[in-house]
């Protein structure tokens, strides 16, 4: 059977069309649109028209893409943006006219459990996952998860409430992703940490293509590149120093990201001295693939 996820995002629109056959994935094609649509949110938390447009007309290109390659289904889910959208239901409403597809809004434990199950393989296991929005920390084991949850704190979200124009800056955006993390930690007092980690979302992505000195499309070499606090807390000085052009002009560094990765880099930092984790591998693959094998398989 051949199936497709569409996720909107905070940051962007991504799918994922793969073959599921005998209780195994078989992941054909990726596709992903830039949309920004948590930076549509106003001061009342209503999407904005345009930010509402450009997301309704990347899952209408990729919902027909789909079709068009013989899907036998097609599932739309949305996570941090959407959750947070007081017109949600205007939202789910054109979505529904424009495309034919009824749209799934996840909670954050969702969100959290569904980057889990993509990331992750049989091994006892802790998942960061960075969005724009929102960043999900799980710890678990194979398909038992024994803590999810959603952290109000997001690349994009970060972006727009502090700004970073030098390595002086990543201190208070660090210490604001710190305070955070500690109010949800305080809500699981028993939480036994796993030795393993893994990373999933476009920070950890543009943070192995940096350290590797490679392009930012060459995802195959990305996946399982092992970051340390050290790499990442250079990277981040690195990044904090340049300007935005710079930024662009890296070949590591996806353009449309130039503006937020040092915010994500900071959520990272965070989690990293909180969570006592030295080391963190990259994965290629999050709540998408996640999305996958808790529908199909």
């Amino acid at each position: 059977m051949k199936v497709a996820v569409i996720g909107i995002g905070s940051n962007s629109v991504r799918m994922l069309i793969a073959e599921v056959v005998n209780g195994d994935i078989r992941r054909i094609r990726r596709e992903r649109e830039g949309t920004r649509l948590f930076a549509g949110l106003d001061a009342n938390h209503n999407l904005s028209r345009d930010a509402m447009d450009k997301s309704v007309a990347a899952v209408k290109a990729m919902a027909q893409s789909a079709r068009q390659d013989g899907c036998d289904e097609l599932r739309l889910f949305a996570t941090s943006a959407t959750r947070d959208a007081a017109n949600q239901a205007a939202f789910c409403a054109r979505l529904l006219a424009e495309t034919g597809l009824e749209l799934e809004i996840c909670s954050g434990e969702k969100e959290a459990a569904l980057s889990f199950l993509g990331a992750t393989e049989d091994g006892e296991s802790g998942v960061i996952d960075i969005g724009g929005g929102s960043t999900e920390i799980v710890v678990g084991q194979g398909a038992n998860i024994r803590c999810a949850f959603s952290c109000q704190m997001g690349a994009v979200r970060l972006s727009g409430l502090t700004p970073i124009r030098d390595h002086g800056d990543l201190p208070a955006v660090e210490t604001m992703a710190a305070q955070i993390l500690e109010e949800r930690l305080r809500e699981h007092p028993a939480l036994t940490l796993p030795a393993a980690w893994r990373g999933t979302g476009g920070t950890f992505t543009t943070l192995a293509a940096i350290v590797k000195g490679i392009r930012w499309t060459e995802r195959t070499y990305m996946h399982g590149t092992v970051l340390t606090l050290t790499d990442v807390e250079r990277v981040g000085r690195e990044l904090a120093d340049m300007t935005i052009e710079e930024r662009k002009a890296l070949p590591g560094l996806q353009p449309n990201r130039a503006d937020i990765v040092v915010h994500g880099i900071c959520i990272l930092l965070a989690c990293m001295r909180r969570l006592g984790i030295g080391e963190i591998t990259v994965s290629e693959y999050g709540n998408l693939d996640g999305y996958v094998k808790y529908t199909w398989l």
